[in-house]
């Protein structure tokens, strides 16, 4: 008479973290962080914007307000998007403030076109600024905001080790605004709104794993696309 022995299942510890890995792998595969992105534009007039050899585009962020700023990161992530264009030659917007200073601080810097009209006729400023070759001079105004928390995750250290365990989510929302103004003309070329919201997610069953929504990136690529439209076809 033949027997069949059985192994029982695995029990303990073993059993648990085979059971966690499981559930980990099945959250990962049914989890993915996802990012809308909306675009629009609107032109003065439907010609190209033109630049000389020596004439530069200066990109600078709106930091008026007390409670939030545009991200310097962001400036300057449109700044190298709009550098592809042809013909096109950005300038950084730390030699462009350093160079004007104190006149583009944040308490100084011109809201709008007649402030930036009395500027440039004040010699020594309107001479700084043609110094470098500035033809058109894009603002951009906006920031991104973490809302709509929600779970939690906690982690604990023990004499057999240490982990942490729980779901925690969140959402992001990046919105800003570039308005192109030609220094030249003194007048406004055309305007690009971008928003970007995506949801972001921490599984954490022994170590965190992060799954973020890289809305910002996405703000970037889209507003800097559709500047550059605006000097090439």
């Amino acid at each position: 008479m033949k027997r069949l022995f059985c192994k029982r299942p695995a029990t303990g510890r073993h059993s648990q973290v085979v059971f966690i890995t499981l559930i980990a792998l099945l959250l990962l595969s049914t989890v993915s962080a996802c990012t809308t992105t909306t675009v629009d534009e609107y032109r003065e007039s439907p010609s190209q914007l033109t630049m000389s050899e020596n004439e530069t585009v200066v990109v600078l962020g709106r930091r008026h307000a007390g409670d939030y700023e545009t991200e310097p990161k962001f400036i300057d992530c449109i700044g190298e998007s709009l550098n592809k264009a042809p013909a096109v030659t950005v300038l950084p917007e730390t030699t462009f403030v350093d160079a004007l200073y104190p006149w583009f601080e944040p308490r100084t810097a011109p809201l709008g076109l007649r402030r930036l009209e009395k500027m440039l006729a004040d010699p020594l400023i309107g001479q700084r600024i043609r110094q470098h070759g500035v033809h058109y001079m894009i603002w951009v105004d906006g920031s991104t905001t973490t809302t709509d928390k929600d779970g939690s995750v906690s982690c604990a250290i023990g004499p057999g080790g240490g982990g942490c365990f729980g779901f925690a989510t969140w959402e992001k929302t990046a919105s800003y605004e570039a308005i192109i103004w030609d220094l030249e003309q003194l007048d406004e070329r055309g305007r690009v709104k971008v928003n970007a919201k995506g949801s972001s997610y921490l599984i954490a069953i022994g170590a965190p794993i992060p799954i973020i929504a890289q809305v910002q990136d996405k703000a970037c690529a889209g507003i800097g696309k559709q500047l550059r439209a605006f000097f090439t076809e």
